[in-house]
């Protein structure tokens, strides 16, 4: 019976550990190694400018174009502060895709400038909406020296829009991985959005493919930066 009760209780502990993973990930637990944790979620770019987004596929594999569409997801929820800003925030990014045949077909959706975000990035998320079909998003991002890399943000099988989300995952030494500060060489932003890359399913990439992107944001610690003293000098010159 003991045995029994102990076997139970074993996997009671694994079904909740693996429920908690399935959720979005958890922005104080990322790289959390003290207390000294000031989190905020800050919009990097709302799709609402015109032409500042491009969109590139080889001409061996399909046609592109990229345009705003008047709409937003239903289920998004305001910055706190921006609830009386819905006017500003009212469009959406569209592309579509004409594939020539099918293959191991790829796109990138690039900003016109990489977007810079202060602080301490520990989460990357942005609302899709989906035609279900099994393709995946990436987000594309420079380090603090420059340096390009890609995380994982999700498949795009599902229907409406649905919000991905990413973890930046710390640097293990300050010298690899993805860094986003260093004592070194002097303050500037540690992290930059590039864009996005998709990459299609091969029994699936054919026809038309239309997918939409609205409200990429960043959980991101500026404790460093809310607590730096007044009289202090910025290593940025």
């Amino acid at each position: 019976m003991k045995k029994l009760l102990a076997l139970l209780a074993v996997c009671l502990t694994a079904s909740m550990i693996f429920a908690q993973s399935l959720s979005d990930p958890n922005p104080e637990t990322v790289g959390a190694d003290s207390a000294m944790l000031s989190l905020r979620e800050v919009s990097i770019d709302k799709f609402e400018r015109e032409g500042s987004w491009y969109v590139h596929i080889s001409p061996d594999d399909g046609v592109i174009a990229a345009r705003l569409f008047d709409g937003s997801p239903a289920m998004k929820e305001p910055l706190p502060g921006d609830e009386d800003k819905a006017d500003e925030d009212s469009q959406v990014l569209g592309v579509r895709v004409d594939f020539f045949r099918r293959g191991r077909d790829s796109f990138t959706i690039t900003s016109g400038r990489p977007l810079p975000i202060e602080g301490t990035v520990k989460t990357i998320s942005v609302w899709v909406c989906g035609r279900n079909q099994n393709h995946e998003l990436y987000v594309l991002v420079q380090d603090y020296f420059g340096r390009n890399f890609e995380l994982y943000m999700g498949t795009l099988a599902f229907s409406g829009w649905k919000k991905l989300t990413c973890v930046v995952p710390p640097s293990p030494d300050g010298e690899h991985g993805i860094v986003q500060s260093s004592a070194y060489y002097g303050d500037k932003p540690g992290l930059r959005i590039v864009g996005f890359r998709v990459d299609c399913n091969p029994m699936q990439a054919r026809g038309q493919f239309y997918m939409y992107l609205d409200d990429l944001r960043a959980v991101t610690d500026l404790y460093d930066l809310e607590n730096h003293d007044e009289d202090d000098m910025n290593d940025n010159w």
